[in-house]
């Protein structure tokens, strides 16, 4: 009898410590929600602007991927122009007219889409609807875009004399948010393209 009486103390013991070690599990401490709300805050603080920089992450990087479209197209008709030695094609280009394939100031080099105006071998900056480097760059789905089709694709593009400026609409400062193509200006020089400018993208 004793056995059991003692069994039953320890079924007691066991069911007090339980009832004992759920009390302590009812809620938090007070340091406990305060590391909680410290991770939080870190976590805001740290992620928060991250999230609100993604806009402008955006439009550098649509900026990056026109300017090594711009970079391919120019490197693309220079090699075409000189792989053509200057002898002028046979055929029709599609949409018209034969390519000279000239390598001085003028001349026109023959695309699947079109003829490319060139300035010594490498596409000239041309005004929006005549072919030339914005066309070769094929930064819409249009070989020869209009301003509707370069705005739908979310680009900006101005000509001054012989260089182009390639922006993206919707930074916070266009002026600063863009590059440049230049067209070379006299024989075995080349085409040049600036560097980004991203301050106000």
């Amino acid at each position: 009898m004793s056995k059991v009486l003692k069994f039953s103390a320890d079924i007691e013991d066991m069911n007090k410590k339980s009832i004992f070690d759920r009390r302590g599990q009812l809620g938090f401490t007070l340091i406990e929600l305060i590391v909680v709300i410290i991770i939080l805050g870190i976590l805001a603080a740290v992620a928060l602007p991250r999230f609100v920089n993604l806009q402008r992450d955006a439009r550098i990087a649509k900026l990056q991927a026109a300017r090594g479209s711009v970079s391919a197209a120019s490197a693309l008709v220079h090699a075409t122009a000189f792989s053509r030695a200057g002898i002028a094609d046979t055929a029709a280009c599609a949409g018209g007219g034969t390519a000279d394939n000239v390598t001085g100031p003028v001349g026109t080099v023959c695309t699947e889409s079109g003829l490319v105006n060139m300035v010594y071998a490498y596409p000239a900056v041309t005004a929006i609807g005549t072919a030339g480097i914005l066309s070769m760059a094929g930064l819409t789905g249009v070989f020869n875009p209009t301003a509707a089709d370069l705005q739908a694709e979310g680009y900006t593009y101005t000509v001054a004399g012989g260089v182009a400026t390639f922006g993206v609409i919707g930074a916070t400062t266009p002026a600063t948010c863009f590059f440049t193509y230049t067209q070379p200006t006299a024989p075995n020089t080349a085409a040049t393209i600036s560097g980004l400018s991203t301050l106000g993208c």
